[in-house]
């Protein structure tokens, strides 16, 4: 079997030493070089043909944005962004999987001897993914229009909680999004596309902690509904969409005929936290058939189980379709479960939340 070619891309001489070690302690793959900045490395892509590029968001000469968005131009390929785990590395990482990046990994630490193994199997499995995914480059923005704006402060008026607590049975509808790799592009996409009207969303994106809430405050800004990184014991609104904390589980609990978010601290699912499939169980078990489930892009198979439970149990689900996907694995297997009553390309699947939530409302 051919190994995955890496060309590492970073100007500090010790992240590229570490990163090497690493990478090449993987009999599948082949690091073919590296580079301290991005002319070098123009010069290597040239002359190696990397399967996947390694790059730092921060350099000097030219900053690893700027050199992203030339090889998206002049030769799409999977590359993995090496980013620190600031606000400002959120922002940038962020950006990135706009412009084109299939992922990106947290920079390692001059001391990272005590965690490398972790570390190590965070990077190497994120790499051969990388190797395998299908390159979305797009560079095109979606702003919200000013029509978008108003509506959306129009519903947040409208939305504001006035009525105490009751003890009905509840008929609101939930939406729940699940994703991992490809899946802030993927999400933003079906969010831009609701109604600021539509029923409640909650999201389980894989990300660490210090991404999600500035990947919440960029939905927010272009999308026509309300979106926040989810709070504990935060009552449920239609309009609104919840994104849980990248160091939390989210779940869905009902009192009465409310809706409210729970957030646990527990075991990773998965190996993941928070997990698609935790989300996923507890909207089946809080709303039932009037939740609908929706798995989007990303590897491995979290969110595949709890669809099928949310299906079983008289919900609507999708999942995003091969063809669009960044990484099939996920949606992959909710089709394999037969957990899906749709498949369907991601630019089809907010038009397909809508008739659906108006076909229940009937």
């Amino acid at each position: 079997m051919k190994k995955i070619s890496v060309l590492i891309v970073d100007d500090s001489a010790v992240v590229r030493r570490i990163l090497k070690e690493i990478l090449s302690s993987d009999k599948g793959i082949d690091v073919v070089g590296t580079a301290m900045d991005p002319y070098i490395a123009r010069d290597k892509i040239k002359k190696l043909h990397p399967d996947v590029l390694t790059l730092d968001v921060e350099m000097p000469k030219m900053d690893g944005i700027s050199f992203l968005r030339n090889v998206m131009r002049l030769r799409p390929m999977p590359v993995v962004m090496i980013s620190s785990l600031t606000q400002q590395g959120a922002d940038i990482a962020l950006e990135a999987l706009s412009i084109g990046a299939v992922d990106y990994i947290s920079k390692p630490k001059i001391d990272v001897a005590h965690e490398l193994s972790s570390y190590a199997e965070e990077i190497i499995e994120k790499v051969k993914n990388a190797a395998g995914a299908r390159v979305m480059p797009d560079t095109s923005e979606s702003p919200v229009t000013s029509l978008a704006q108003s509506k959306k402060i129009e519903s947040l008026n409208r939305l504001r909680e006035t009525k105490p607590r009751t003890k009905l049975k509840t008929t609101e509808k939930i939406i729940a999004i699940g994703a991992s790799t490809g899946g802030t592009e993927a999400i933003k996409e079906v969010l831009i596309n609701m109604r600021p009207d539509s029923p409640a969303i909650v999201i389980a994106q894989h990300i660490p902690k210090a991404f999600s809430e500035a990947f919440s405050k960029r939905m927010d800004s272009i999308s026509p509904m309300a979106v926040c990184e989810a709070r504990d014991g935060q009552h449920v609104l239609p309009g609104h969409a919840y994104i849980a904390p990248g160091d939390r589980h989210l779940l869905l609990v009902r009192e009465g005929a409310r809706y409210y978010i729970k957030l646990d601290d527990g075991e990773p699912c998965n190996r993941h936290k928070p997990s698609v499939d935790v989300m996923f169980r507890s909207v089946e078990e809080a709303a039932g058939d009037n939740a609908l489930g929706v798995l989007l892009t990303g590897m491995g198979a979290d969110g595949a189980r709890g669809l099928k439970q949310m299906h079983d149990a008289g919900s609507k689900t999708i999942a995003q379709d091969e063809n669009s996907s960044v990484v099939w694995g996920m949606p992959g297997e909710a089709v394999k479960l037969e957990a899906t009553d749709y498949v369907l390309p991601l630019n089809k699947i907010a038009q397909k939340i809508e008739l659906l939530i108006n076909e229940a409302a009937k």
